[in-house]
């Protein structure tokens, strides 16, 4: 092996056994030797990726990653539109609004914040009593965007947080519809304030709901008001942290698990409140059975009887 590609996989290797959520659970010593035997004769960096690959394996988080130049370049790339993000009023009182993956551009985030603020104050034009939440195929990328589309329905204050292998938390807040990380801002100045701050408020999820999607699904548990309706999430509800390597590579690092409001973390699937089962077909349609159960529940709700 070449001294620049084993400096290379070296750097990788400390960054994970250093970072990782999982890296007490990992035998150093063992995986270090499988993957330096793995990348063998490696010769330049790239010729290390598919011995960082079984070292990101040996973790067991099934979050981490690694990406080649090209496949982060893809990661990156903008998008112009988010298909599935909309708004829109549900028989003239409640509102709903549906937020999918957001994985893209630091540009595209921006447009994705002013559609999502754009569907949310559509949904609020009868001045909604009650709100659903859809996050059912919101698979993850970045959080931020998603809770600044909703800060106003999540409301001002703690909403959820990370805490790492050692224990030390970090606090997700709502600030004047603005989300916050331990008091500074993650972006995005406050939207307008919607009608209800305090209307009963019912998520909706399913098994493809995933890591930033989660996140979201937990900044609503311990909301007041608020109720869960669907399937039990994917189960990756846990923080990534890119780390860029000499040649453009990336090491994606599961470093943290989301915990609630109330303080309590979350490390498997999380169970809806109300279990519903989703058929993907009937998504968005009269049949949607997820949304008629939620429906059901704000009906009942103080305001919305």
């Amino acid at each position: 092996m070449s001294a620049e590609a084993r400096a290379y996989l070296s750097t990788a290797l400390d960054l994970m056994e250093k970072r990782s959520l999982m890296r007490a659970e990992v035998d150093w010593r063992q995986v270090r030797g499988e993957v330096f035997s793995h990348a063998d004769g490696a010769r330049k960096p790239a010729d290390t990726y598919g011995a960082l690959r079984s070292a990101v394996s040996a973790l067991h988080d099934g979050h981490s990653g690694f990406f080649e130049p090209e496949q982060v370049a893809e990661l990156k790339a903008p998008v112009k539109t988010f298909d599935g993000l909309r708004g829109r009023s549900l028989e003239g009182r409640f509102g709903y609004v549906s937020l999918p993956r957001a994985q893209a551009s630091e540009q595209s985030y921006d447009r994705y914040v002013q559609r999502g603020r754009k569907a949310v104050a559509e949904a609020d034009r009868s001045r909604a009593c009650g709100w659903v939440v859809d996050l059912r195929r919101n698979s993850g990328g970045n959080m931020w965007p998603m809770l600044a589309v909703v800060a106003r329905i999540l409301g001002d204050g703690k909403v959820g947080g990370f805490v790492d292998a050692e224990g030390r938390t970090s606090v997700w807040t709502i600030e004047d519809g603005s989300p916050h990380i331990d008091g500074g801002p993650a972006g995005w100045r406050g939207g307008e304030p919607v009608s209800n701050g305090d209307a009963p408020v019912a998520v909706l999820t399913d098994r493809s709901t995933a890591s930033s999607g989660e996140a979201v699904a937990v900044a609503f548990r311990g909301r007041p008001h608020t109720r869960s309706f669907g399937e039990s999430t994917y189960g990756v509800p846990t923080s990534n942290t890119s780390h860029r390597l000499s040649d453009g590579a990336m090491l994606l690092l599961t470093e943290a698990r989301f915990v609630d409001r109330t303080g309590r973390a979350y490390d498997a699937p999380i169970p809806p409140d109300v279990d519903v089962f989703t058929e993907l077909r009937t998504v968005g349609t009269s049949r949607d059975r997820v949304l008629e159960a939620a429906k059901e529940w704000l009906a009942e709700q103080p305001g919305c009887e």
